[in-house]
């Protein structure tokens, strides 16, 4: 029975002395008269979730101090943070405040803002999770957004831009083999057609300044009408 009455003595004393710096924290409009390790926090619920917003409560508040506090501890394994030790003031409507991290060794002293700052950037992505916000609709003033990792592709780039040259030089090398093809046939199949009208004895007749010329049969020949016929007149006995 003692030792249940002090442990809930301990708890009152506890709370009572978070209390205390509480108020003391809330006093004269700023956090513990330590302005260089406090933070101000602003949430933009309504317009990140819009008719899904949730009220900002107790509830939400003592969530906050949660998450500090697993921030805390999780940035240093020799840190005891506790809900306790962090304490919330100025809490407005549009919810913003302020928030101190006191030392929960020494609860009249608080943690230096740069350990604060330094566990809240590597926890970041988690605090937004817990209050569904992002950084943007979550924003610590005097702690700059934790910039996402670049996206690396699945494929080395040089593995990419080799594919893309050996794609132009196989194309290149088709249309030239399909060229050289297509000239190949196209010079059979004038040779062809050449060779079908000698064996046809096909004239062609050619227009030379206005007058038609017949074009010698190789093959066969030309033979002259005028001389054809002196030939036949001399000869004969």
């Amino acid at each position: 029975m003692c030792f249940m009455n002090l442990i809930s003595l301990r708890n009152y004393t506890n709370n009572f002395s978070s209390v205390v710096q509480q108020s003391k924290c809330c006093s004269d409009n700023h956090p513990l008269n330590y302005a260089q390790n406090a933070f101000k926090v602003r949430l933009s619920i309504k317009a990140a979730l819009g008719d899904n917003a949730y009220a900002w409560d107790a509830n939400e508040e003592y969530l906050f101090k949660a998450m500090v506090a697993f921030a805390m501890r999780r940035y240093s394994s020799k840190s005891t943070t506790q809900i306790s030790n962090v304490l919330l003031c100025n809490v407005t409507d549009r919810v913003s405040f302020w928030f101190v991290v006191t030392d929960s060794s020494k609860n009249v002293t608080t943690v230096p803002g740069s350990d604060v700052e330094a566990a809240i950037r590597m926890n970041r992505d988690r605090i937004n999770n817990a209050f569904l916000l992002s950084d943007k609709t979550l924003q610590f003033l005097k702690i700059t957004s934790t910039l996402s990792p670049p996206v690396e592709p699945s494929t080395p780039v040089w593995l990419i831009v080799f594919g893309v040259v050996l794609c132009l030089i196989v194309s290149g090398i088709i249309f030239l083999i399909f060229a050289g093809i297509q000239q190949h046939k196209k010079k059979n199949k004038e040779s062809t057609e050449r060779e079908n009208l000698e064996e046809k004895g096909e004239v062609t007749v050619t227009v030379e300044n206005g007058i038609p010329c017949e074009t010698l049969d190789l093959k066969a020949g030309h033979i002259n009408g005028v001389f054809a016929a002196d030939d036949e007149r001399f000869t004969s006995l």
